[in-house]
């Protein structure tokens, strides 16, 4: 193997990406106890259409944005899971405590990232990587 290739990214644009990211996300969205129409706030605001096509877990090339939130998410749910590594289920519940900290301002998280602007996904996960150290 040379340089270039162990260089090379993973193929986030790959539609088994696409598939795998998803999966996450309706995980992490059961998980979280989260509406579909939150689940769609999300994806991006993405349409009923869609968003039925997504659950079915298809092969997809999903957008650079979808994939950046769901990133996001991921990074969020790692930070739960490792703050709250003896008591899982809290790291579920945290996501719907009112939260005095900046970003928050007395919301929980899950109502700030429901604004559905990616910088409050980045903001959130910031936050909790802060708070991890």
């Amino acid at each position: 193997m040379n340089a270039e290739q162990l260089l090379e990214r993973p193929d986030t644009a790959s539609p088994e990406a696409g598939r795998v990211a998803l999966k996450f996300f309706f995980n992490i969205m059961a998980l979280w106890g989260c509406t579909p129409a939150q689940q769609r706030i999300l994806l991006g605001g993405i349409g009923n259409t869609t968003y039925h096509k997504y659950k079915k877990l298809p092969s997809v090339r999903l957008p650079h944005d979808t994939l950046e939130r769901i990133s996001y998410l991921m990074g969020i749910h790692k930070a739960l899971r490792i703050l709250f590594s003896s008591s899982p289920d809290k790291a579920y519940e945290w996501v719907h405590k009112a939260n005095t900290a900046a970003p928050f301002n007395g919301q929980s998280a899950l109502e700030y990232i429901l604004h559905g602007r990616v910088v409050d996904l980045a903001d959130t996960r910031r936050y909790l990587d802060g708070v991890r150290g």
